[in-house]
């Protein structure tokens, strides 16, 4: 990862958390673009809160923030979510969040980005955050020579007839989280006992499945550092 716009803290360094366990200090106002936080694999409810925590105390000089992570398995419930998506019950928790969208699966193995922006300070519309985060996924997997596209009126990312990414975002404040999610060495039978993201008979893959060898923490610097160099591409800081 070598954009020049963003330090990367390790797990390690986020361990050292003053008000939450997974927050570090901040860096001085104005000093970088963007702060890449490497999580490790984490509870996805203490990371929900924490996302939540971090927008509402950020201000107008507060950073940034990448977020890479796996989580424990789950399955997450967007606002306007069915139930009736969870098709089997399982030992696999469903959590009720506050993103779009409908049912997903996170678990080990999945490369998980949380994209905390402040949308007016980079003059970016979710639209367009959306379509970045897209293209960031579509970018990496053609790294690894698999070709993905977009669908219309369907967001994510899809190999064939199979999504291999997912992705929902919260705006408030004018500042958005979540994120996104690229299946990379992952068990898949999760997403067999959903409609993934509500579309019936949906099917998964992930590169392990399109036939390629490499490591969730690869594909998750990958894609860091793809996102960030989009982001200061065609959404740089505005001046003050």
């Amino acid at each position: 990862m070598k954009s020049a716009e963003c330090r990367v803290l390790s797990a390690e360094e986020n361990l050292h958390a003053p008000a939450h366990p997974l927050f570090t200090q901040h860096s001085a106002p104005g000093t970088q673009h963007c702060v890449v936080r490497e999580l490790g694999l984490v509870d996805y409810v203490a990371t929900f809160e924490a996302q939540k925590a971090f927008t509402a105390a950020r201000t107008e000089d507060t950073p940034d923030e990448l977020w890479l992570l796996q989580h424990e398995p789950v399955y997450t419930l967007g606002l306007a979510g069915k139930p009736e998506h969870l098709l089997v019950a399982s030992e696999v928790p469903v959590v009720k969040i506050d993103r779009g969208g409908q049912i997903t699966y996170h678990g080990p193995g999945q490369a998980v980005v949380y994209l905390l922006i402040d949308l007016a300070r980079r003059n970016l519309k979710v639209r367009e955050q959306v379509t970045l985060m897209e293209q960031a996924m579509i970018d990496v997997l053609a790294g690894h020579g698999v070709a993905a596209e977009r669908r219309e009126g369907a967001p994510g990312v899809y190999v064939r007839d199979a999504k291999i990414g997912a992705l929902g975002l919260k705006i408030s404040r004018g500042c958005s989280y979540h994120g996104l999610s690229l299946n990379v060495d992952l068990d898949l039978a999760p997403f067999l006992r959903i409609n993934p993201c509500g579309y019936e008979g949906l099917r998964s893959t992930s590169l392990r499945e399109e036939g390629v060898t490499v490591t969730t923490e690869r594909v998750l610097a990958q894609l860091a550092s793809r996102l960030t160099d989009l982001l200061e591409r065609d959404y740089p800081l505005s001046p003050r």
